[in-house]
């Protein structure tokens, strides 16, 4: 039997950064994981340069049923704090765009950042380690794994949620919220690019790594970034963002032209250049190739005729099928590629200050495991360090 202030299940983002934060106070904390190394999603993320954080972190980036309950942790531990981090181990690191911060190097600095501190602390991080059996006790609790058994006083659990689980993700975090009573909210991918029926498929064939910026909308939200077309559907940045916000069923509609009045564009093209096609006024802002397959699909009545030749009513449907193209996605590419879950362990059960399960003293929840979702950006990293953190000035 081994005994510890603190066991931490799961070797992520949150999960390293609780065992540096209690290991900082003298906690005795040993942090086990199922996987064979530590920080799979760490050295992954990024395109593996791993965008860490965000400069404009706010509460309003995330997604919850609770809006207030993300707002003490990243008040407590901010982007700001975790930059000093990343600058006190001298990783250089850059902005990429809209405050998204990554390494310069890789994503394993960030990986080998997380185990010093953890060493430096006297925390003790195993991989390999999967949990059989938790339960209770008058001292705490006594975990049964394929390294022994454990007790502790605290318990957290940072396993993480469903999203691509070829990385080892499992939903063994709700599995235990569920064995101690407490609500765990239904889940879904997110952050995720959208399916397209087998006709628009077809319409959109070999356009498969074509991308466009886009103003993309859905249930009364907006983001403006590239879209991607591939072969299964849609993503880009605007894509992933909009799918955390859509439903099965709901149409998403999206502008090509995000800068400007089409309409007004065309009509003054007609008078400069009369003789001027639909296809070559939307290639200015598109893809030579997707300005002619949209031409081809949506305007062939217009194909052969220059601007000239258009009435304001046909110049009016161009521009309104190219900033309100309204897209009904059959679905999502699942948790298989998708960055985050949405849902989770609800966070009523929970304490915003301490992580705490309100109904069960000593097992706390942290990281993407709890019912909080960050936008695309870094963010979902920052609630890893914020939560984490917190929880550990706790435990």
């Amino acid at each position: 039997m081994q005994k510890r202030d603190v066991i931490i299940i799961g070797a992520g983002a949150a999960g390293l950064m609780c065992a540096i934060s209690a290991g900082s106070r003298g906690k005795s904390v040993t942090v086990l994981d199922h996987a064979n190394k530590v920080g799979k999603k760490i050295l992954m993320s990024g395109g593996g340069r791993c965008n860490f954080t965000n400069y404009y972190t706010e509460p309003t980036n995330f997604l919850s049923e609770n809006e207030h309950f993300c707002k003490s942790a990243l008040s407590r531990y901010t982007q700001w704090d975790f930059i000093s981090l990343v600058e006190k181990h001298e990783i250089p690191y850059h902005e990429k765009k809209l405050g998204q911060l990554f390494c310069d190097n890789k994503a394993k600095d960030i990986v080998n950042m997380l185990l010093d501190e953890c060493s430096d602390v006297g925390a003790d991080v195993r991989t390999h380690c999967s949990i059989d059996k938790v339960e209770k006790t008058d001292k705490g609790f006594l975990l049964t794994s394929s390294q022994g058994k454990w007790q502790c006083q605290s318990l957290v659990i940072a396993t993480g949620a469903l999203s691509i689980p070829t990385m080892g993700a499992t939903g063994f975090g709700y599995d235990i919220a569920r064995q101690f009573g407490l609500k765990v909210l239904p889940t879904r991918a997110g952050l995720v690019p959208f399916t397209l029926t087998p006709k628009l498929l077809e319409d959109f064939e070999g356009l498969s790594g074509t991308s466009a910026d886009a103003l993309v909308s859905c249930n009364g939200v907006s983001f403006r970034e590239n879209i991607l077309f591939t072969h299964r559907g849609l993503s880009g940045p605007s894509i992933l963002q909009i799918s955390s916000y859509w439903n099965p069923g709901d149409a998403v509609e999206i502008n090509l032209f995000p800068e400007i009045d089409l309409y007004e564009t065309l009509k003054s093209v007609q008078q400069e250049r009369p003789k001027t096609h639909i296809n070559t006024v939307l290639a200015e802002t598109l893809t030579k190739k997707l300005a002619d397959r949209l031409t081809d699909l949506w305007f062939g009545n217009y194909k052969e005729k220059p601007l000239a030749e258009l009435s304001n009513e046909a110049l009016q449907t161009i521009a309104t099928q190219c900033q309100a193209w309204q897209l009904k996605p059959t679905g999502t590419e699942g948790y298989r590629t998708a960055e985050v879950t949405l849902g989770g362990v609800d966070t009523d059960e929970v304490s915003s200050k301490t992580f705490e399960a309100k109904k069960v003293t000593g097992l706390h929840f942290i990281g993407e495991v709890l019912d909080v979702t960050g936008h695309l950006g870094g963010f979902n990293f920052q609630w890893a360090w914020a939560s984490g953190h917190a929880c550990g000035q706790e435990v």
